[in-house]
């Protein structure tokens, strides 16, 4: 019997780019968060063999390539089971939007392929070959507010933030991720290649891997340690450090300072990204930045009726605006099943 589900949307609340590793990928931080954004993923085993992928969507590749086929491949023949897959995508996210929407719908397919089959994968072997598929898949194995490290593969559920309102701006630019790599490497990695100005070296320098991952994730940790320390004022009643009540989680985190580093070479390039940014903090976005390599860029906001209007204001501006909401851990699985 087929079953449907529902494949949703992430952004990034910040990320922070290393060093390019010797397996060829960038050590990352970043804090992934699911939104309530999805498309629509339909799986029926049928008599014979191979994996046939249906979508509508010319963008969306159908052979091999599609990542919602190689998983499917790697889970009939460690789940030993036999049967035509037929994998339906309903497309409603933007095609490479920053926005993780093959590697959803890759993760989508293979919650309601278990189901079909009526046998499940144990979790550390799905969570390893999800990694093997794909960077961003992982965390859709997680939902929620996860922290990501390694290339993006290493996930950690952390304390959920507080569910906001979320204006998602989709402007029709396609930014390839391989090539926004390229442009940060060739911009800040190798300096001593370009002819700048000592305080622009000494600028690009501080930007380096190492010492940026370090720095990331020392904020990011200070910032998990004040969540925690929150909910044992929270307990006890008595305010934990000193610190009178408990604040934003979602400001906390932005007080860090974080950022998408993928800012600094998208959006010289593409200066409409920055100006929709603009657009979405100028209508009272708590915070508002490009997700991922982008081309989609995100503002939270304190209330739906800010979201609409922010909307309504980039509509205005030319470009395709949609409202949605965080969607926290236990959500994402509650809404999974169509």
């Amino acid at each position: 019997m087929p079953k449907t589900v529902r494949s949703f949307a992430k952004i990034n609340i910040g990320l922070c780019i290393g060093r390019l590793r010797p397996d060829g990928f960038h050590e990352l931080r970043t804090v992934y968060q699911t939104i309530a954004l999805h498309d629509i993923i339909r799986v029926e085993v049928k008599r014979g063999t191979g994996i046939e992928i249906l979508c509508s969507d010319p963008r969306v590749p159908r052979d091999d390539s599609n990542t919602c086929s190689r998983i499917v491949d790697k889970a009939m023949a460690a789940l030993k089971a036999r049967g035509r897959v037929v994998v339906n995508i309903e497309k409603r996210l933007p095609v490479r939007g920053g926005l993780g929407g093959a590697s959803s719908n890759a993760i989508a397919a293979l919650v309601a392929l278990e189901r079909v089959l009526k046998k499940q994968w144990p979790w550390p072997e799905k969570l390893r070959i999800a990694a093997a598929v794909g960077s961003d898949l992982p965390l859709f194995l997680i939902g929620g507010t996860v922290l990501g490290a390694g290339r993006g593969e290493e996930v950690y559920p952390v304390r959920d933030l507080p569910s906001m309102a979320c204006v998602i701006a989709t402007p029709e630019i396609a930014v390839s991720t391989p090539k926004a790599f390229r442009d940060w490497d060739a911009t800040f990695e190798q300096p001593e290649r370009r002819v700048i100005s000592t305080a622009a070296a000494a600028k690009l320098t501080l930007s380096h891997g190492s010492d940026r991952i370090t720095e990331s994730g020392r904020a990011l940790s200070a910032w998990l340690g004040r969540q925690y320390e929150g909910r044992i004022r929270n307990l006890s009643g008595v305010p934990a450090g000193g610190r009178g009540r408990a604040g934003n989680p979602l400001l906390d985190l932005v007080r860090t300072g974080i950022e998408n580093d993928f800012e600094r070479v998208v959006f010289p390039q593409y200066p409409e990204l920055r100006e929709l940014k603009r657009v979405l903090k100028r209508e009272g976005a708590v915070y508002a930045s490009l997700s991922g390599s982008g081309s989609a860029i995100y503002g939270l906001f304190r209330s739906p009726t800010a979201a609409r209007r922010a909307a309504a204001k980039v509509r205005q501006e030319g470009t395709t605006a949609l409202v949605t909401s965080m969607l926290t851990r236990q959500k994402y699985w509650e809404k999974i099943w169509c």
